[in-house]
């Protein structure tokens, strides 16, 4: 057998367990033991391995590292505060409402990262709609919306995707650089899924919704006595047991507490200070050529430390929610993918897609667009983005023809993998929240409203990236 057959052989054979993942198998055990494969066979050399492990260390400690600042907030009730604001925004409109969910996943994936942002927003959404008591198809409007912008707005700014920021390094764009020219062209694909969704889930979307007071009763009850409705009782609300007589009736202008108490919103501002601070100066280091990684660690070291002094809470609950794995995830995945490029794999693409994507700027972006999103689909969006980094770092081209082109990946890699849900981990991670709180859609019902509309703001989104960089250039 030789090299390239082992090598694809193995590729497969990780995407099919990563995607499939038996018995609720880690996703970071497939790409570690492909990783490992490769290397027994000689097909990575231990040279490769230090290598990758350079390119996607810094990447991995951002990510953790927000996650770890996003662990701490939701520690002290913050999403449980935004959930219950949320709907007193929205002054019993449902449409309000779903323009609420999508602005607060944007906001939490542009915060932090899409997958924590999936993590954060899917729970908090669901509290929303099973409190509403809506149907189905109404719930499915808000989740799959939420869940669909949260993912997809990790384009506009490289640190909200693990592997946005693997690519980065390797095509040699900074933060600054990446937010100047994908920030217009996302943005308008953004808009138009957000737009089309609207359309598409109007039947659903209820008109009204229950009024502030209703609301505010119902959250205040769960927050008290931390009762949780389960799926088979759609009406438990109106079974719970009146609030005890020592507390009143929370008034809309209240905060909202959580089981231990108020939240302290003096630590929570500090909190955010500096949440702010790390997000403004990763793209100040990215700009100095300083590995931005530092900047995410000590920023969670802090807030860590502050909750400790402050609330007496150590740091056990964020070294237990913290995605480790995702460190082992990326680092295994892009070594298969490595050991593909190790054995000129990438060059058989290379020599079909060279010529058209030579022609123009335009042919490059829409081809190498295209093409990343498919193999995002059915592929998982992480290794798919590396191969086609891999692809047009290797293909000749002029650093700046590169460079563009990485956008067209980026694209096609964020938006474009949603069409299925096996497109992106934070899809795969959303559906597993959903099963675990009694929710179930099919792939049937997801597919149904992705394919006809992702692809209509993936090629939105990458024709204003060919207008807006000739724009700028």
């Amino acid at each position: 057998m030789t090299d390239i057959t082992l090598a694809l052989t193995i590729f497969l054979a990780t995407v099919v367990f990563l995607l499939w993942r038996p018995k609720g198998l880690n996703e970071a055990i497939p790409p570690a033991i492909g990783a490992l494969l490769l290397y027994s066979l000689g097909i990575v050399s231990m040279n490769d391995v230090k290598y990758v492990f350079g390119t996607v260390s810094g990447a991995s400690i951002t990510i953790i590292s927000t996650m770890a600042m996003s662990i701490v907030l939701e520690s002290m009730g913050f999403f449980r505060w935004v959930a219950f604001n949320l709907v007193a925004k929205c002054d019993g409109s449902g449409k309000r409402l779903y323009w609420c969910v999508i602005l607060l996943c944007f906001f939490m994936t542009v915060l932090f990262n899409n997958d924590g942002s999936i993590v954060i927003t899917t729970p908090i959404i669901i509290e929303i709609v099973t409190l509403l008591g809506l149907t189905q198809r109404q719930k499915f409007a808000y989740l799959l919306s939420g869940a669909l912008i949260a993912t997809a707005s990790s384009a506009p700014i490289g640190v909200s995707n693990l592997a946005n920021l693997i690519a980065l390094k390797i095509v040699g764009v900074d933060l600054v650089t990446h937010t100047k020219f994908m920030f217009v062209p996302s943005m308008m694909g953004l808009s138009v899924i957000s737009t089309l969704l609207y359309f598409h889930f109007k039947k659903d979307i209820p008109q009204s919704i229950p009024n502030l007071s209703r609301i505010c009763m119902l959250l205040y009850r769960r927050t008290i006595q931390n009762e949780y409705r389960p799926p088979h009782h759609p009406h438990l609300p109106n079974h719970l047991p009146p609030p005890p007589p020592d507390h009143p009736p929370l008034h809309p202008s209240k905060k909202v507490t959580n089981e231990s108490g108020a939240i302290n919103w003096v630590m929570f501002r500090v909190y955010m200070s500096i949440i702010v601070l790390v997000r403004v100066s990763l793209f100040v280091l990215s700009y100095y050529g300083i590995a931005i990684g530092w900047a995410a660690t000590v920023g969670a070291l802090v807030i860590i430390m502050l909750r400790w002094f402050s609330q007496g809470s150590g740091a056990v609950d964020v070294l237990r929610k913290t995605p480790w794995h995702v460190f082992i995830f990326a680092f295994g995945m892009y070594l298969v993918v490595y050991g593909l490029h190790n054995v000129k794999f990438t060059t058989i693409i290379i020599d079909l897609i060279k010529e058209p994507v030579s022609a123009n700027l335009f042919n490059s972006i829409l081809i190498i667009g295209i093409l990343t999103s498919i193999m995002a689909s059915l592929f998982n969006n992480h290794p798919s983005l590396m191969l086609a980094t891999t692809i047009i770092t290797q293909m000749g081209l002029e650093l700046q023809y590169v460079q563009v082109t990485y956008l067209a990946i980026i694209l096609g890699s964020d938006i474009g993998s949603l069409i299925l849900p096996s497109g992106t981990l934070a899809s795969l991670i959303w559906m597993y929240i959903l099963r675990n709180n009694g929710i179930v859609f099919t792939w049937k019902e997801y597919i149904a409203t992705t394919i006809r509309i992702i692809p209509i703001g993936l090629l939105i989104s990458l024709l204003s990236l060919y207008l807006w960089v000739l724009v700028l250039t």
